[in-house]
């Protein structure tokens, strides 16, 4: 198959959704000579922070000379997003290649996989095909019974911040769901984000009965140097790192990768400290309080649940003038969204909605008509091209623009000004 049917294979079960279990990733996997076998992993849990931990730490293995894969979803505008070797995207051919090799496995299971797990088996595949030394692997939701779960044990399985999301399939508090994404502990090393006391205590719950040696990273460690709108430098434990990914937040996740990486170096990985630092100052993450414009100054992140949103807003205020902006908003329906409105009208002098590129999205006119009848001002657009000129309009040249509410609108968003 060619790049185009590939993508059309992977898009051919999205009507299966999400079907949570490891039954059919690993039949599938095994008739694929269990490539995940081969292979060695940091493996990424957690509601919020795990995108950014996972680029940060795979930048730092990269940056000390191992071959670094790394798996993260969803994608902002291209599917080939997901799969990067030392920061290298897949390419369309090695996908088409790969995709037609998993096609042929999957000919006949009995249970079809769903669209989330043909998108991990290719990763493994192409990880162990291209020679990995290291995968930094990103959960898709939960641990437990995640599609990545079927990997053996990993060098260190973290754990970032926890919260409230996915309550349908994950349970309907942060203790249950903690002990979920506890669910990728096999024994071994783990390292976890601060958590509150009921959230770490699941965590530590779910170590001993599966004899892991869990760590929390020790937020107390972390001294701020400089912070502006072009990156942040911090000292954590002694040693100095510059990130350019912003807010408060982000050194809490600096922070958290940073620990994991010692664990990795107590294991025996060579990660030599300027390896470290070279390897965080180049990390980049898109859609994640980035700056794209300056005049007026626009951000685009893709905060999509209260937790990143009180990120999102604490970052506004500690950013843009006046600690207020234009809030260009879409957001999926099935997302807490009122609490997110809550929050953002603290910092908000304004909104603009849009519509997100996804069957689960709120309209622009539902989420309007609800600002609206808060007596709060609001401009509804047909088209996230139309938001984003109504958003800079309103805002003005002097003024400030965060787009916000979902990963969905994020990349829609920054190719309005020429990035992809």
């Amino acid at each position: 198959m060619n790049y185009e049917e590939a993508l059309k294979y992977i898009k051919g079960v999205s009507w299966l959704g999400v079907k949570p279990g490891l039954e059919r990733v690993a039949a599938l996997l095994e008739r694929l000579g269990k490539p995940q076998e081969k292979l060695r992993f940091v493996h990424v849990a957690g509601t919020n922070g795990k995108g950014s931990a996972c680029v940060l730490m795979a930048a730092a293995l990269s940056a000390a000379g191992y071959r670094t894969g790394l798996y993260t979803s969803p994608h902002l505008v291209r599917f080939n997003e997901r799969m990067r070797l030392d920061g290298a995207e897949i390419t369309d051919a090695e996908l088409a290649a790969v995709m037609t090799e998993l096609s042929e496995a999957a000919a006949g299971l009995e249970d079809p996989c769903t669209e989330f797990e043909l998108t991990t088996a290719a990763a493994l595949l192409w990880f162990e095909r291209r020679g990995a030394d290291i995968v930094v692997l990103e959960t898709g939701m939960g641990g437990r019974l995640d599609a990545t779960n079927v990997i053996p044990r990993p060098e260190c399985a973290v754990i970032m911040n926890i919260g409230l999301d996915h309550t349908a399939v994950l349970g309907p508090d942060v203790e249950t769901i903690a002990a979920e994404k506890a669910g990728i502990f096999k024994g071994g090393e783990a390292v976890s984000y601060a958590q509150e006391p009921g959230v770490a205590r699941a965590l530590e719950l779910a170590a001993e009965r599966s004899g892991t040696r869990l760590r929390f990273a020790d937020f107390s460690l972390i001294e701020p140097l400089s912070d502006s709108l072009e990156g942040q430098s911090f000292r954590f434990d002694g040693e100095e790192h510059s990130i350019r990914l912003l807010g408060e937040h982000q050194l809490k996740n600096a922070a958290t990768a940073l620990t994991a990486l010692e664990a990795l170096r107590e294991r025996g990985w060579e990660l030599p400290a300027e390896a470290v630092r070279r390897g965080f100052a180049s990390a980049v993450w898109p859609a994640r309080f980035e700056l794209v414009s300056r005049s007026p100054l626009f951000v685009v992140d893709g905060g999509h649940n209260p937790q990143c949103v009180r990120a999102t807003a604490g970052a506004i205020r500690r950013y843009m003038p006046g600690g207020r902006c234009v809030v260009l908003m879409g957001v999926l329906a099935d997302k807490d969204w009122r609490t997110m409105l809550d929050i953002l009208s603290e910092v908000a002098s304004g909104f603009v909605c849009a519509t997100p590129d996804s069957e689960r999205a709120l309209s622009a006119a539902e989420l309007g008509a609800e600002i609206l009848r808060r007596g709060i001002h609001a401009e509804v657009c047909g088209s996230v091209e139309e938001a984003v000129e109504a958003a800079r309009s309103m805002a003005g040249p002097e003024g400030a623009v965060c787009s916000v509410g979902s990963l969905y609108m994020s990349g829609a968003v920054r190719a309005c000004f020429g990035l992809r």
